[in-house]
């Protein structure tokens, strides 16, 4: 027995708390770097909520890993806490409009997260029940335990019917919340997503909007910084934060990637046996997080996505070359045929060109328009970033 293979490898011990490295973890104030104006203004939104009044609702923009997620969830733990003082009860229901991307996910999701069956009597299941029950569910469910809902948005845009966020902040005003009240703070990535809405939705929801910039190099070094108890002590060479920080700066300020990277890492220090972190294992990290982001990108893409990206990808092969275009007709013809393939109905070209442009937006394709000649006008022209293998591996891994 003594002479068994020990697939848990050496005792040579790297991380210490690996959880501060989690994007999911939600950090004590003093590791949130950089956005104090942020926390600001969002606390200054929604701090009536504190005394059980109604808050002002919230859009909040930036692009990923700006920490407008991080500052929410933060924000909204903290009006908890400060209630509590004035004897008013909050409750905070945080929604990934990616993974409830429909008005009944979303609003089924919510009442889940401030029900509590025990003390309420009312059952939330996962489905089975109309839009329309969901939601008369949770108004009973928000009146009957607390004075002040918060309902956090995340991926607003992505959510296929704009219904949810007229319900929610007409409630108290069309009477079905009669004992409390409730704020929405909506997040996305798109600056322009307001001008999407309709203009009843606009004139009751967007009562404060705010930008959330890209992090700078010296910000990213900062964060990670105050992350570096993660690793046990002396682990980490002295180049390996400055170089994750100079990656994720160089490619749109993302914090979340720098953390990712920072911990991969560790991980890939302890997958070879080594003493320390090196910068060697943060280049070979970089190359890592790249894979791994493209991958939850898709993962959370639409079907229909899906397939227009694994059309992109055949037809890069098949003109076998690096930085091929491709025409959007051709990714059409192709993307129909991949519908046949799996027996589904094809999108209009238009709703393709509109997913080309949402591609384009994540960074998975580069497009440029080009003329076609007099009387002829113009075309699209859609680049891969990523090499097709990875594509169409990634969208076969994520049906």
């Amino acid at each position: 027995m003594s002479d068994a293979t020990d697939y848990f490898g050496s005792e040579n011990e790297i991380f210490q708390n690996k959880e501060l490295l989690q994007v999911s973890h939600l950090p004590d104030g003093d590791r949130i770097i950089g956005r104090e104006d942020e926390l600001t203004n969002l606390a200054n939104a929604i701090k009536p909520a504190t005394r059980g009044n109604t808050p002002n609702n919230v859009l909040v923009y930036g692009k990923t890993g700006t920490g407008k997620s991080l500052c929410s969830k933060f924000i909204t733990n903290q009006a908890i806490e400060r209630a509590k003082n004035n004897d008013v009860s909050i409750g905070v229901a945080y929604v990934d409009c990616l993974q409830e991307s429909t008005e009944t996910q979303a609003v089924q999701s919510t009442g889940h997260q401030l029900n509590d069956q025990d003390e309420t009597g009312i059952s939330i299941p996962h489905s089975g029940l109309s839009t329309s029950e969901y939601y008369r569910r949770l108004w009973r469910i928000v009146d009957s335990r607390y004075d002040v809902a918060l309902i956090i948005l995340d991926e607003v845009d992505k959510i296929e019917d704009d219904d949810i966020l007229m319900q929610l902040s007409r409630a108290v005003e069309s009477g079905k919340l009669t004992e409390s009240t409730v704020g929405v703070i909506g997040i996305s990535n798109k600056v322009r997503y307001k001008d999407s809405l309709d203009e009843r939705i606009k004139s009751s929801l967007c009562e404060r909007e705010y930008v959330f910039s890209p992090y700078d190099a010296n910000q990213i070094r900062e964060i990670l910084r105050s992350r570096s108890d993660a690793f046990h002590e002396g682990v980490l060479e002295d180049g390996v934060v400055p170089r994750v920080a100079a990656l994720a700066a160089r490619e749109h300020g993302d914090a979340r990637k720098a953390i990712d990277i920072l911990r991969f890492a560790g991980e890939i220090a302890e997958e070879n046996d080594l003493e320390s972190v090196t910068e060697a294992c943060v280049d070979q990290a970089h190359e890592r997080e790249e894979t791994s982001r493209l991958a939850e990108l898709i993962s959370k893409s639409p079907s229909h996505a899906k397939l227009v990206l694994e059309a992109m990808a055949l037809l890069t092969q098949q003109k076998e070359g690096d930085d091929v275009p491709v025409k959007t007709n051709e990714a059409y013809d192709l993307y129909k045929r991949l519908c046949d393939r799996d027996q589904s109905d094809h999108l209009k070209l238009r709703r393709v060109r509109d997913i080309l442009s949402e591609l384009e937006f994540l960074s998975i394709i580069e497009q440029e328009r080009k003329w076609a000649g007099k009387g002829k006008g113009n075309y699209m022209e859609n680049r891969l970033i990523d090499d097709p293998e990875v594509i169409i591996a990634a969208c076969n891994e994520s049906d």
